[in-house]
């Protein structure tokens, strides 16, 4: 299988080697990543800078690009100019921290798995939840069994995993959870403050996010020690708006 793994921790990511690790032993891997940290860039672009995509030496003699763009550019680029076909697969992570909720929206390792998608391939993106020591290896170990699961099952037409790993020792795992995307809403601010010139600035921050008990959400599943994974679709219409508003005789608002 050939694989295209990236992240949007950089090249030199600990969570991205530990999956080469584990996926280069059986398949083509292809490592395209940012030359920096881009964490929460999203699904943004690079569109009035050039892109350019330097080669690296990789463990155990291997080769890999580090771009100055996004994620969702690593994966353009790799797709359309570096690979010489397109990958079978398109892995993201090993993210430190994890993408459940509405944190989906911001993650640029995410996005990379849906640029994937959007591109007709199949796609996961994997993130580790804690704050320090990640228990990276047993998290790559099972993203690189789903990878060949994948493979062979396959996945609907722009769809992609979005795959959380709770951070504790692999006896400790409660099991796999298929999940849905949870939209709990949590409190967000700005704090305000001067600098030494008596300017405003501001840090924006956050409350942790919070879930109830109901184990189909994303982040109650994590929480609880799943291993949540969510199918997640590019399509973002909502076809129950859809039917309701073909009923607002908007034509008529023309006239």
């Amino acid at each position: 299988m050939n694989i295209l793994l990236t992240n949007d921790d950089g090249i030199h990511a600990e969570g991205l080697w530990a999956l080469h690790a584990r996926l280069a032993p059986r398949h083509a891997v292809t490592v395209i990543a940012p030359d920096r940290e881009r964490t929460a860039v999203g699904h943004g672009i690079t569109l009035h800078l050039p892109l350019r995509a330097h080669p690296v030496a990789l463990n155990g003699g291997g080769r890999g690009y580090a771009v100055n763009g996004t994620p969702a550019d690593c994966v353009k680029l790799g797709i359309l100019e570096i690979l010489k076909h397109k990958p079978d697969l398109v892995v993201a992570g090993l993210n430190p921290g994890a993408n459940v909720g509405v944190n989906i929206t911001y993650s640029g390792t995410v996005a990379a798995a849906k640029e994937a998608a959007l591109g007709g391939i199949p796609a996961i993106a994997a993130s580790i939840e804690g704050h320090g020591h990640y228990r990276y290896d047993t998290a790559a170990a099972f993203i690189a069994r789903l990878a060949e699961t994948v493979l062979q099952r396959g996945l609907f037409p722009g769809t992609f995993l979005n795959v959380n790993f709770p951070d504790v020792p692999e006896t400790d795992v409660a099991g796999v959870r298929i999940s849905r995307h949870g939209l709990e809403i949590f409190r967000e601010y700005m704090e305000k403050r001067t600098d030494p010139r008596q300017r405003t600035y501001y840090w924006q921050g956050a409350d942790m996010q919070t879930f109830g008990e109901d184990l189909d959400v994303d982040g109650a599943a994590l929480r609880h020690r799943f291993i949540s994974i969510t199918p997640i679709t590019c399509d973002m219409t909502d076809y129950k708006a859809l039917d309701d508003l073909k009923q607002w005789g908007l034509d008529a608002k023309l006239k």
